[in-house]
């Protein structure tokens, strides 16, 4: 089943995941491309990770400090949120793509991979994870790499609380976790990496040019 719903199919929409470290610049470049692949004639539809669900609620509430649980269970809730993500029958993923709608989502298994994989092994988050990677891989995976100095920056002048993991020496080693799982699967999966340290239309500009062929 994995392998037949992964294959090319015109009839299909694509799916293409952004993956950064947090203040990486995810959702101001996702919001930028749709606005271009509009203008070109391209719909697409937008979501994110953790949602808006029951369980991505909960995920949101311990992130924010609010609730408090151990990583373990932190990790097997995002793997839970990401498979109710794919298969609900409201606004499910799969069925967005299988109709021919082209998904961009602000996080996918990546972000378990290298956020996770600091507290636990990251063959047991890659496993709690299988049936997602079965189920629905990114036609590509679009990492935006940029120094956490910067990313904290960011988020300093962007928000009003910070949250679970933005603390510098935790992001350094989440962007160390995303390059280890990049190269881990790197037969498996298409990986773009765009330098995010730069403006933010330069940045949108590479990102256009370099997934055209992917939209086709």
């Amino acid at each position: 089943m994995g392998a037949a719903r992964n294959q090319d199919h015109t009839k299909r929409g694509k799916f293409i995941a952004f993956e950064g470290i947090d203040g990486s610049g995810k959702s101001t470049q996702i919001r930028l491309l749709r606005e271009k692949m509009k203008a070109e004639g391209m719909g697409c539809y937008t979501t994110m990770e953790p949602t808006d669900s029951p369980i991505g609620s909960l995920i949101h509430q311990i992130m924010t400090g609010r609730v408090k649980t151990d990583n373990r269970a932190i990790a097997a809730l995002f793997a839970a949120d990401r498979l109710d993500h794919l298969l609900n029958d409201v606004n499910g993923i799969v069925h967005k793509i299988d109709e021919g709608v082209t998904v961009l989502t602000d996080r996918y298994y990546f972000s378990s991979y290298a956020y996770h994989s600091v507290d636990m092994p990251m063959d047991w988050v890659i496993k709690a994870n299988e049936q997602s990677s079965l189920i629905l891989k990114p036609t590509v995976n679009i990492f935006i790499d940029i120094s956490p100095d910067v990313a904290l920056a960011r988020i300093a002048e962007n928000r009003f609380e910070r949250e679970l993991y933005e603390e510098k020496s935790r992001l350094l080693q989440v962007r160390e976790k995303y390059l280890e799982a990049f190269e881990r699967l790197k037969d498996e999966e298409c990986v773009l990496t765009v330098d995010g340290n730069r403006t933010e239309q330069e940045i949108a500009d590479e990102i256009w040019e370099k997934i055209t062929a992917y939209l086709k």
